[in-house]
């Protein structure tokens, strides 16, 4: 069979850019596949301009903060309008930077939305493509439950960067990292938030204290949690959105412009065309073995389509490991254990290894837990009352660190650097014979007893 490329890529995500761009570099003829703007979930719907949002929402506790330390604040107002289309205009140049770095990998990309035809050729509307070997990394999309009446009338988690006015109430539906973020974002830049869910705390998987110490911060913040709730429906009025809530107690609460509806995402696998390869999709996702292929020998998948650890540096790994593997004549094996993550709410979340209840369910009564909670400098003296937990998780029969915790200020930029010393097998002797960085609140990691 004569073919049109060695690696044929659905979809221009981190993790699709990342296989493509990688095997290209080792001579590989390499064409990719994307309807939508290039960099997938993370760079346009996702992590970067979430994280652009979460910085605006922070500037009114830098506000307050200040007037402690001797600055004089003036009355300040917040154009969400601005804020938005700053955004989205960098959004549009990331994009052209993925763009450039196609060309400058010699990758074709072809505009329009994949379906196999068969095992090794693909459609792209009237043009059709063979490939050697086909990488899908087509990663998810957000879901609308089906079981509360009165959903047509939520936006997603994908809709909330388009939104043209800032709600002035909103509730959010789903206690998952996506909607805590929302609700923390939204609550910072002046928008009543309700955040309504099943279970009776937040982040459901994570460690408890950090599920707790978390959802004590929102609520302190100002965030109203409305938690073991089974029942939800949702009603358009002439006066905005009623969503009546029954579990513990029955309320309705008014949503005067949206109600943001953040219950998770599956991966984005219709009209793939799946069914005409040999390509198992078990739980409504794409089944792979170890090395990310698929039942079809010559198809691989990786990232959110296969709904292991739905995270961008992990779909980027996976891809790079992929191309060195057929491409560059290497070995590799991606690990997903000690994988860190980060919630950025407010107060913000950050983890890696297992937690408490994980540890004790493997390792039992050996399970010691060292844990701090202070009050950093930087709110001294403003007098504000914000609080840092950290906490570690430490197998005592070998002094092994299985995990690493935290909640408070640069959460995500401190666990980063500790996740090497987790990753690496460090022993809490370990941490304990690092020397402190003083005063700084990362070095609690290094003196806890």
């Amino acid at each position: 069979m004569s073919y049109d490329f060695d690696l044929l890529v659905l979809g221009a995500g981190s993790g699709g850019i990342a296989c493509a761009r990688r095997a290209a570099e080792y001579g590989a003829k390499v064409g990719i596949i994307e309807s939508n703007r290039l960099g997938g979930t993370c760079v346009n719907r996702g992590c970067v301009p979430k994280k652009l949002m979460v910085y605006a929402s922070h500037f009114p506790v830098h506000f307050e903060a200040a007037q402690g330390y001797g600055w004089s604040v003036g009355e300040s107002t917040f154009n969400w309008e601005k804020m938005i289309t700053a955004v989205n205009n960098e959004v549009t140049r990331l994009n052209g930077i993925y763009q450039r770095m196609l060309d400058n990998s010699k990758v074709q990309l072809f505009r329009g939305y994949g379906k196999f035809i068969d095992s090794h050729t693909i459609a792209i509307g009237e043009e059709k493509v063979i490939a050697q070997k086909i990488l899908i990394a087509v990663g998810g999309k957000p879901v609308k439950p089906d079981d509360i009446p009165g959903i047509e009338y939520a936006i997603t988690s994908d809709d909330i960067f388009h939104l043209k006015e800032q709600p002035k109430q909103m509730v959010i539906i789903g206690g998952g990292y996506i909607g805590v973020e929302f609700a923390c974002i939204l609550n910072g830049l002046g928008t009543q938030v309700t955040q309504v869910i099943r279970a009776d705390k937040i982040l459901r998987g994570f460690d408890e204290d950090i599920r707790t110490e978390i959802q004590e911060g929102m609520q302190k913040h100002g965030i109203r949690i409305v938690n073991n709730i089974n029942e939800i429906a949702i009603e358009k009025t002439d006066t905005g959105l009623q969503v009546r809530v029954k579990g513990d107690s029955e309320e309705t609460v008014v949503a005067d412009t949206v109600s943001l509806a953040a219950t998770g995402r599956k991966p984005n696998l219709e009209n793939l065309g799946l069914e005409n390869t040999g390509v198992e999709v078990v739980n409504e996702a794409i089944a792979v073995k170890e090395n990310n292929q698929t039942a079809e020998a010559h198809i691989y998948a990786i990232g959110d389509c296969t709904d292991r650890i739905n995270l961008t540096p992990v779909a980027i790994k996976e891809g790079r490991i992929l191309a060195d593997i057929q491409f560059g004549g290497k070995s590799g094996q991606m690990s997903y254990e000690n994988v860190p993550s980060a919630v950025f709410s407010t107060p913000e979340g950050a983890t890696v290894g297992l937690t408490e209840a994980e540890a004790r369910e493997k390792y039992g009564d050996a399970v010691k837990i060292y844990r701090s909670k202070f009050r950093p400098m930087y709110y001294t003296l403003p007098d504000m009352q914000e609080k840092t937990l950290m906490k570690l998780v430490v197998d005592s029969n070998s002094d092994r660190v299985l995990g690493a915790h935290m909640v408070g200020d640069y959460a995500a930029e401190i666990i980063q650097g500790v996740a090497i010393a987790v990753n690496m097998g460090a022993t809490k002797a370990e941490f304990d014979a690092t020397v402190a960085l003083h005063p700084s609140s990362a070095e609690e990691f290094v003196t806890m007893r």
